[in-house]
């Protein structure tokens, strides 16, 4: 049960093992580009390569998905990023149980955006966690977990994909205690979990006045998407790569020095960025240097207000 690329590498590792897979259950097809296509998951992508029968529920609780499962049949099943709560009648279904391979090293950061909580929070390191799926959210037993660093440059596509990889070994190794009987699970200490909850829209709007170490975090934890943005003549601005500057200009929070010699600088909280890309609203992705001097001197040079 998988939906997103990072659940991808996990379904070719298991495919490719000695376990045959009965099926794969992804979410349903989405609309996506210019043209609002209908497009497959990357899990069902592979699956139909792989010639594996593919189930896409609009609700995991819904009693047609429920008969599904069951004429499937499967001893286990295997949970990355599904997308979907798995309500109790379906974890019922397979007798070994279901197993999730979360991106976090739980009890830390349970819930649905871990890879992006961490990069918010400015850890150094995460992890990959396989657990037994019960009726709490990311509280089951653990079976096995690997951490994983967090580079200084990492953003939500370069960690989660180490962190895909990861999943895809210890999934294989989890599965090969289980079928063995050499499982051993520890509970979690409750006490100690912290949580990753989903992404809301506005925490991807930049608030100048932080920090500019937070800022550049939150654009790396939001790029590739949704992407982080500021407001810059009325139009939404996606600032897609910064660097911190430690001194601050004598300007306030947002004001954009045209003339730095390092490139375009824009004054923070405390501290500055050194913007190199960004992306003006329905165009494409280009230096800031490119964009800031194609709208002439005479135009706002203050990020996160819209002109008079």
């Amino acid at each position: 049960m998988g939906t997103p690329q990072f659940a991808v590498p996990s379904l070719q590792r298991l495919a490719a093992g000695e376990h045959s897979i009965v099926g794969v259950v992804t979410q349903p097809d989405r609309p996506s580009g210019r043209g609002q296509r209908l497009r497959p998951s990357p899990v069902k992508e592979l699956a139909q390569r792989l010639a594996v029968p593919v189930l896409q529920p609009d609700r995991a609780r819904s009693p047609e998905f429920l008969a599904q499962l069951r004429q499937l049949a499967p001893d286990i099943a295997i949970v990355v990023a599904y997308g979907q709560i798995l309500p109790t009648t379906v974890i019922a279904v397979p007798p070994m149980g279901c197993i999730n391979a979360h991106a976090s090293l739980l009890p830390h950061l349970r819930g649905a955006a871990p890879i992006q909580r961490a990069l918010l929070a400015g850890d150094r390191e995460t992890g990959v966690t396989v657990m037994r799926i019960n009726e709490r959210m990311d509280a089951g037993d653990v079976l096995c977990s690997r951490a994983v660093a967090i580079d200084a440059n990492d953003d939500t596509a370069t960690l989660g994909a180490k962190l895909s990889s990861v999943a895809a070994d210890l999934l294989v190794e989890a599965v090969r205690l289980i079928a063995t009987g050499a499982a051993r699970w520890t509970p979690q200490d409750d006490a100690a979990a912290t949580y990753a909850p989903m992404i809301r829209r506005e925490e991807t709007q930049i608030e100048w006045q932080l920090p500019a170490a937070e800022i550049e975090r939150r654009i790396r934890a939001f790029r590739p998407e949704p992407g982080a943005f500021t407001m810059h003549d009325g139009a939404r601005l996606k600032i897609l790569a910064a660097t911190v500057a430690p001194l601050t200009p004598d300007r306030l929070p947002g004001h954009v020095e045209p003339d730095a010699l390092d490139g375009v600088r824009v004054a923070c909280g405390s501290g500055s960025l050194i913007l190199s890309i960004v992306q003006p609203e329905g165009g494409r992705a280009i230096s800031a240097t490119d964009y800031f001097r194609g709208r002439g001197a005479g135009r706002a040079r203050v990020l996160g207000t819209s002109p008079a």
